[in-house]
């Protein structure tokens, strides 16, 4: 598995996209994975590589998948919003901040991301979802990220930062609650974005 692994990754730096695509269907999750990111070096990962990987049956494989759909433009690119449901962590966590750096947003993440920073049981999970929509700038995720401001410290972190795409008076209540957060880092933050 190793040595497959190896050639998969040299094949892609050499831009052998042939010799990587016999690559996509190996046994080991970690050889698929790496077949995904080396026909992204090589220049030949298409959408339906990407959907092939996000539903993959291995969430290493998801995962990468994932992260390789944040770059990939236009109408074409594989939709996050089901693997926003994966049963894994890992690949939501993943699936989230692909999301946030998708320009224009794909239709229906900013709903599908408030799920998540508001619902899902891993706080990783809620708190990559909350950078995204802090990222995005859309005002549908504006609750999102105000409930957050309540929630562990690191998302009460990152859902201060997240604030910073938007105005008004919630906003400015919110941040104005983090300047007395018990927490150092989300006081830290308030004060930064306040300008103090």
């Amino acid at each position: 598995m190793v040595a497959r692994r190896r050639d998969v990754a040299l094949a892609g730096h050499r831009g052998d996209a042939r010799a990587v695509r016999e690559y996509r269907r190996d046994p080991a999750p970690e050889v698929r994975a790496a077949a995904l990111g080396a026909l992204a070096r090589a220049g030949d990962l298409q959408p339906a590589d990407l959907q092939a990987g996000l539903t993959d049956e291995a969430a290493p494989v998801r995962r990468r998948a994932a992260e390789l759909a944040a770059t990939c433009p236009g109408d074409a690119a594989p939709h996050l919003g089901p693997v926003l449901e994966d049963p894994d962590p890992s690949v939501v966590e993943m699936a989230a901040w692909a999301c946030g750096e998708r320009a224009p947003p794909e239709p229906g993440a900013v709903a599908a991301l408030a799920q998540v920073a508001t619902d899902h049981d891993d706080p990783l999970c809620r708190e990559a979802a909350v950078a995204a929509l802090g990222a995005l700038g859309e005002p549908a995720g504006l609750p999102a990220i105000l409930a957050a401001t309540s929630d562990r410290p690191a998302v009460r972190r990152r859902a201060v930062l997240a604030l910073a795409p938007f105005a008004g008076p919630e906003v400015e209540a919110a941040l104005q609650r983090a300047l007395e957060d018990r927490d150092w880092q989300v006081r830290q933050a308030a004060e930064d974005l306040l300008g103090r």
